[in-house]
């Protein structure tokens, strides 16, 4: 008795599960690739985000700085005026206090001159005064620094050049110079009553 034996063919099925597996293989990939894709996207764009917004607080904290270097330089302005304004002031001071003294100084010029003794001339620089003038005698000279020297108005009085005006004769022209003493209140009171005194 003769058995019949049955061959089944598997190429094909196998061929057909190989190309299937391949197309979701491709398929997988491609999900891949469109995510990878997407997450680059999103990753670009918040990347492009932050540096857009570092760029614009950059802009911000420049220009409050150029605000702020404008503001330093007019308060630098500002300081220059203010002290500039302060040096007149303390001159404008310094004139209104030194009016009264100008007064006592002069007024103690004409009170030490001798007699026999004038000025011709009379130069300032700073509180120092150069004295030019005419004396009919040495005696005269020595008499008048005296009387500077003794004056509360006055210090350090020096005599500078002394020249002979006529040959034979004892009259002479001299330079002096002399420094004006600071005076208080209480000295310009007390010239004061110097002077009532000698109005008396």
């Amino acid at each position: 008795m003769m058995t019949a034996t049955t061959t089944i063919n598997l190429l094909p099925w196998r061929e057909k599960r190989r190309q299937q597996r391949q197309q979701e293989f491709l398929a997988i990939l491609g999900v891949a690739a469109v995510l990878g894709l997407l997450v680059f996207w999103i990753w670009s764009q918040s990347v492009g985000g932050q540096i857009e917004t570092q760029i614009q607080r950059n802009n911000y904290i420049e220009a409050e700085l150029n605000k702020l270097e404008s503001e330093i330089k007019e308060i630098e302005e500002l300081e220059t005026r203010r002290d500039e304004l302060v040096a007149r002031m303390k001159v404008i001071q310094d004139l209104q206090n030194n009016r009264p003294s100008i007064v006592y100084f002069f007024d103690q010029l004409v009170r030490t001159l001798p007699d026999g003794v004038y000025y011709t001339s009379i130069e300032r620089a700073g509180g120092t005064f150069t004295i030019n003038g005419v004396a009919e005698s040495n005696q005269s000279i020595s008499n008048l620094m005296r009387a500077l020297e003794e004056s509360d108005w006055f210090q350090q009085p020096n005599l500078q050049k002394v020249t002979v005006l006529e040959e034979g004769g004892e009259t002479n022209s001299f330079v002096l110079t002399v420094r004006q003493e600071l005076a208080t209140q209480s000295d310009e009171d007390g010239g004061d009553k110097k002077k009532q005194g000698g109005r008396q």
